[in-house]
């Protein structure tokens, strides 16, 4: 890369900011922020719930938890937009609604868009959109009634899930069930068998859960980051993972050396386990990285640059992106 080059950083949430590569024999990148107030709301914009239910109508819904958006996730988008326009319907509150401990997402909340965008490729180019409902309003429904709130209240033309989903208050409904109940209600089903992994060894070392039958899940993602191998990861996930660290006015950091550090209360997704991961980057837009290392540690993240003598970061700035090798 030329000496003051200026190229455009396209952060999550579709922000783009200015950065210069300065120096010859020892690199600095630095960002500045130049019209980031005028652009920075768009993250924080949200559609009304009542837009999102009307946007729906007519489409096609796969059905799932989405936590990981995982190979498995992907089939059920790529299945929906076959059959129309695709949408991914989860819940939101579940686990505050039925005691679970919180946990870290897999995928950043800020970051499923671009992931979603990756899959438009599969999807005949077009991008599955999200609708989430609250838990807490639909916990109690029978199968039946749920099929018919999809219906009634949502308009949908389709749904889409895999051979093992189960629906319905204490997970009364099967996929069987719910191809009757659509037939029955005017809807079109699509019932698709569940993407395996291919590392059924892993089931004996593991996973003790009833439900788990050897197909890709959220929950042998999170297995696969406990254990910290990335490359499994990866076949899971279908792309490297990428991790999301918060900033804010009292987190601009600089650097004179080439390690960064930051502590992992700024993580907005589940890191991988402690230990050095070689071959990583901190990613700017789709082509911009910077090459770095990085070290998990108990209490924070960090990243030794391979490449970069220092790197600064305007004080406004959003979000780091760091992405996993496998």
């Amino acid at each position: 890369m030329l000496a003051n080059q200026k190229l455009f950083v396209h952060l999550n949430g579709g922000i783009r900011l200015p950065i210069t590569i300065q120096g010859t024999s020892r690199r600095v990148l630095s960002l500045s922020s130049a019209d980031m107030k005028a652009t920075s709301q768009r993250e924080d914009d949200g559609t009304a719930l009542s837009q999102q239910l009307s946007s729906v109508a007519g489409g096609i819904v796969a059905l799932g938890k989405f936590d990981a958006l995982h190979i498995g996730h992907r089939e059920l988008a790529i299945q929906a937009a076959k059959a129309g326009t695709p949408f991914l319907l989860s819940f939101t509150g579940m686990g505050e609604v039925l005691g679970w401990e919180p946990r870290a997402p897999v995928v950043a909340k800020c970051d499923r868009e671009r992931v979603l965008s990756s899959w438009s490729a599969c999807c005949g180019e077009v991008t599955p959109t999200e609708l989430e409902i609250e838990f807490s309003k639909v916990r109690n429904l029978t199968p039946r009634q749920f099929v018919e709130k999809l219906s009634k209240e949502l308009g949908v033309r389709g749904v889409v899930a895999g051979k093992n989903y189960r629906f319905g208050y204490r997970a009364a409904g099967d996929a069987s069930e719910l191809s009757r109940l659509c037939e029955e209600y005017g809807i079109e089903s699509y019932i698709i068998n569940p993407v395996m992994d291919k590392k059924q060894s892993i089931l004996n070392r593991g996973f003790t859960d009833a439900k788990e039958r050897g197909q890709v899940s959220s929950t042998r993602v999170r297995y696969a980051l406990s254990e910290g191998d990335m490359k499994y990861v990866s076949e899971l996930l279908g792309r490297q993972h990428r991790l999301i660290l918060t900033l804010n006015d009292q987190q601009r950091f600089t650097s004179d050396k080439s390690r960064i550090s930051f502590p992992k209360s700024r993580l907005l997704n589940l890191p991988p386990k402690e230990g050095v991961y070689e071959d990583c980057r901190i990613v700017f837009g789709n082509d911009d990285v910077v090459a770095c290392r990085v070290v998990v540690e108990t209490n924070d993240i960090r990243l030794e640059l391979v490449e970069i003598d220092r790197i600064y970061a305007a004080e406004d700035l959003r979000y780091l992106n760091i992405e996993f090798g496998a």
